[in-house]
């Protein structure tokens, strides 16, 4: 017997049967304030608004309805970074089976909390791993011992044909207004979105152009498409764009986007903050690290489609509240408005006056003022985090400070000292 390793769009119209009463059938929005800032067409599909509030749920359903009837009764198993185990868990409690869900320990509590609600007493979570692929390890060991079924997260052609059901739909909705797009910017985490949707999109609307986008401390497809030619795994990753941080994708989907992806597009996981806050402040969308990838993008690549039209998949909108200072804190770096230093304090009434009235602009602002020790009775080793009105007054405030401490020590270009520190 042949094992099937592709998805055809025949695939994917026979998943969307499947899926046609289970999934919710999300907006495709034109975005005026995108459109605008862009000059061309920017259309999202908001599978943020997805019953899960991810577009997971298409492929863990669409794996496990696949399963014989014998098989899915032994229990369902699957490792994932909190959206794919969302949708396990919300079809086991559909389909009234037993699942274990493993997920890192890392994982935000919203997104446990999220898969506990779903699952119901249907559902164990299991958290184990600082990553995605630590968790994995464990969960296929404990599949094997149980001889349960493992649900993949994206190197199964059933998953990824559910994911490419979301395609189809931007499709169908397009046609009402006889909208044809010319590109199309997807997430990347083990590629099972952008196999399914890029498959589905070669087929049947050829001319757009498929964009692949990761993030930057993870970029594991373009490092095993575009720099290796052969799938690799990355040694260290960068967990915080925890929806598609994953050091290894799947077989299938390396072999899918090498040849239906047209570019893959790396994002600074500072940008996605800067790009979370900008949705959420003009145009009230929450979404995850992973949900603002694909809007992220549309920076690298404003001179191409200046003029066309576009559609961004926001993937999720799992994010964890607890979660936004640390989203503010990183845009805040990245956009290079938020500094921090160390230097020697004086000792003395009007010290701090004397630093506010020399070293700051007139509108920049203290956020962090800690003492670290005191040196001597005359000065103090403090921390001192400075918020600029401008990004553009850096090298006058680096100046200002080597001024009135010429020992100060810039922490921001420090990433072990920042990690003790801040």
């Amino acid at each position: 017997m042949t094992v099937k390793t592709t998805v055809s769009s025949k695939d994917i119209d026979e998943a969307y049967l499947q899926l046609k009463d289970i999934v919710k059938e999300t907006p495709l929005q034109k975005d005026h304030y995108l459109s605008q800032k862009y000059d061309c067409k920017v259309y999202l599909k908001r599978e943020d608004l997805q019953w899960v509030r991810s577009f997971k749920l298409r492929g863990a359903y669409n794996a496990i309805i696949a399963l014989d009837e014998a098989d899915r009764q032994n229990g369902i198993t699957c490792a994932s970074a909190g959206n794919h185990a969302q949708g396990v868990a919300y079809t086991a409690s559909k389909l009234n089976l037993n699942a274990v869900i493993f997920m890192p320990v890392t994982t935000p509590l919203q997104k446990i909390n999220q898969v506990k609600f779903f699952g119901g007493d249907k559902t164990e979570v299991v958290l184990t791993g600082d990553t995605f692929d630590d968790c994995l390890k464990e969960a296929l060991v404990y599949t094997e011992e149980n001889k349960m079924n493992f649900i993949d997260p994206f190197n199964n052609i059933y998953t990824i044909a559910g994911q490419g059901t979301l395609a189809k739909e931007i499709l169908e909705q397009s046609k009402d207004n006889d909208i044809q797009f010319d590109y199309l910017f997807a997430a990347i985490g083990g590629g099972g979105l952008i196999s399914g949707v890029g498959t589905y999109f070669k087929t049947h609307s050829p001319e757009t152009s498929i964009i692949g986008v990761e993030p930057a401390g993870a970029a594991s497809m373009y490092t095993s498409v575009v720099l290796e030619n052969q799938l690799v795994t990355l040694p260290d990753i960068d967990k915080f764009v925890d929806g598609a941080s994953v050091a290894r994708v799947g077989q299938i989907t390396f072999d899918i986007s090498k040849d239906i992806v047209d570019d893959y597009i790396q994002v600074h996981e500072g940008a996605v903050c800067s790009t979370i806050l900008d949705m959420y402040s003009k145009q009230a969308i929450i979404a995850e690290p992973a949900g603002a990838l694909s809007v992220a993008a549309l920076d690298q690549y404003q001179a191409e489609i200046k003029g066309k039209t576009v559609v961004c998949v926001v993937s999720g909108g799992n994010n964890d509240i607890n979660r936004m200072k640390e989203i503010e804190e990183r845009s805040l770096l990245f956009e290079e408005m938020k500094h921090y230093f160390i230097l020697n304090f004086p000792q003395r009434p009007g010290a701090l006056r004397e630093f506010v009235n020399e070293v700051l602009g007139p509108k920049d602002d203290i956020t962090k003022f800690e003492y670290l020790k005191k040196s001597s009775q005359n000065t103090g080793t403090v921390i001192i985090g400075i918020q600029l009105n401008n990004h553009k007054d850096l090298g006058h405030l680096k100046a200002n400070v080597d001024e009135f401490d010429k020992s100060n020590i810039y922490i921001n270009e420090n990433k072990m000292l920042y990690s003790l520190l801040i």
